[in-house]
Parts: structure tokens; sequence; C-alpha cells
């Protein structure tokens, strides 16, 4: 019985033959930072090889996605102006909904995703209303904004509705007002079990969406609980989610893979920029081999048993697939 489990690892052929999880570009969505304005390409300092793109500059972008084989993006937006509201969210003139109506033009094949929070839009950062006197975040009266921008994001040409925010109820709220628009074969995919982490740091700065005072604890989840993930999961299925998200990725594959577990929805997870930024930083100091530690950590989300992987890597993993044993 010696060697009776390495006879399966001999060379590239065998390992291959049996190979249980495999990553293909058809799993990866690439998101994308849009920032109203002209001729504006702007590096994000954090996150290096990401930028922001004016939807007029965005194709330079969208030509490296369409020859890479990924199915689509995730888009969010950043306004010139904020306001309490978020009223630039759910303007017909916004930037996202700009960017989207350019896609659909140019790039009728590329899915769409639009982010649905309202905290790119605040003068507060934060992802629904506040009330002035307490500083709470308000959950029901954030919940006709949030379907105001998703119905906009639709009329745009958006193909999947994706809310962000984890107000309580937001998905059945979008679910009906899409539907009462006529919009019922769009798809919802929701942030479902979105925690309070430290790794979006980097987001906030490429988003300009730190919260102004506070943090986002109220509504994003304890990183501590598990359990109650599986709830917020069956609770936006029942609403009428189409796909579940697990955020972030790599903290939480525990989550993912009880969720692969229980449900049968498409699942995703969202590989973070706080995540993608220290793979990106220990590469540049020559502590890694960036490949193999990235290709390591999209294998790590398919075993966990994500089928949709959102990742600032999806580019270069698409020119990494097929080009040598990871």
């Amino acid at each position: 019985m010696k060697n009776r489990l390495r006879r399966l690892r001999v060379n590239e052929t065998m390992r291959r033959l049996v190979r249980e999880n495999t990553v293909q570009v058809q799993d990866l969505i690439y998101p994308i930072f849009v920032r109203e304005g002209k001729n504006i390409k702007n590096p994000v300092e954090s996150m290096p090889g990401i930028c922001q793109y004016s939807p007029d500059r965005l194709p330079e972008e969208l030509e490296r996605v369409k020859d890479s084989g990924i199915p689509g993006v995730l888009l969010f937006g950043i306004p010139a102006r904020k306001d309490e509201q978020g009223s630039g969210a759910y303007d017909e003139r916004g930037v996202v909904q700009e960017a989207v109506r350019l896609i659909k033009s140019k790039y009728p094949g590329l899915l769409v995703i639009a982010d649905v929070c309202l905290c790119e839009y605040t003068s507060h950062g934060h992802c629904g209303l506040v009330d002035a006197d307490s500083g709470r975040v308000l959950n029901d009266e954030t919940l006709p904004l949030l379907s105001r921008m998703a119905v906009s994001l639709a009329q745009a040409g958006a193909d999947v509705i994706a809310p962000s925010d984890m107000m309580d109820g937001r998905v059945g709220a979008i679910r009906k007002a899409l539907d009462e628009a006529g919009f019922q074969e769009r798809a919802i995919l929701a942030y479902s079990a979105k925690f309070a982490s430290a790794y979006y740091s980097p987001f906030r700065d490429a988003a300009h969406s730190a919260p102004g005072f506070g943090d986002r604890k109220t509504y994003q989840m304890d990183p501590a609980n598990g359990r109650e993930a599986m709830r917020e999961i069956e609770e936006d299925i029942r609403e009428g989610a189409d796909m579940i998200m697990v955020k972030p990725a790599l903290s939480y594959l525990d989550v993912v893979k009880e969720a692969s577990l229980r449900f049968e929805q498409p699942l995703a997870v969202y590989n973070v920029s706080g995540e993608y930024s220290m793979v990106k930083a220990a590469a540049a100091a020559g502590f890694i081999d960036e490949k193999r530690i990235v290709m390591e950590n999209m294998t790590a989300m398919k075993r966990a048993g994500a089928k949709i992987i959102l990742s600032y890597h999806a580019l270069d993993v698409a020119g990494w697939l097929g080009q040598e044993e990871f």
C-alpha cells in the first residue's frame, strides 16, 4: 500500500486528470471604478494596477476585459457631488447609469453588474440615510432610495442588480420595485453575508466612500458570526435573491463552504481590495510568487464552493490560466 496516494501526483497529466476543482475564466467578474468627469484615468495608490476611469476612458479597460474572455464587470460610481440623500445614486444621468449605457452600446455581450449602495454618493459616507440628531443609520427610510437606484440602473441596461448596503429587507424592496417597473427578468446578486471587515480600506480609498463618522458595524455583519450569516443568506433568498455573495473571501471561506452546502443558489465571493493589496505589496517586496499565490487563493475559493469570483486580480488570472501548472 506504500505510495498509494502519491501515485495520483506523479506528473502534471495525472494531477490534471484527478483535480477536484479548477478555476476558469468564466468564473470571474472584474470590478471597475467609474468616476464622473472627462478624460480621467487615475491610478489608485493603495491598489497597484487599478484605476478610476471616467466613462469616456472606460473602453481602454473594457477592451482588455473583452479580449480576456471575462464574462462581466461590476461597476462602482464616484460622483462629482455628494449630498445627505445620496441623490447621485438614483439620478438617471448618474455616472454609473452613463457607464452602463456606454457598455451596452459598445459591448452588448458583456454582463453588467451594478452595485447598489448609497455610501459612494452620501456626504456622510454611510450606506443609508442618517438621522441628524442621533447619527443612527435609518433602515426602512433607506429602502425606497435603494429601490430607485436599482430601477434607474435597470433602465440604463444593467443585467444584474447587486445590493451591498446590508439594510434589512432591501432585497425584497428592490425585487418589488424592479417587478413593478417591468424588469422582472433582471437578476439580483445580493451581498448577503457582508462582514464589517478591515479588508475594505483600499476600496474606500478608491471609491471615496469612507464613513465621515462612526463605522458600519450596526449594519454590516460581525466577523465573529457564522450562523448569523446563514440567516442573512436565507432571508435574502426568501426575499427574491437569485444569487448570493459572501464578502470578503479569504478570511470567510468557512462561511462560503457552509453556504455552498446549505443553499442551491449560485454562490459568489468577493476577493476584496485589502486581500488584493496585501498580495500586491508582498509581491512587490519580493516575498511571494504573485501568480502562484493568486491562483492558490482562487482555487481555495472554488474549493470552498464559490461559483463566481469577483476579483481585482481577474485580468491577471485570465491571462495566467493555462500558461503553466499552479
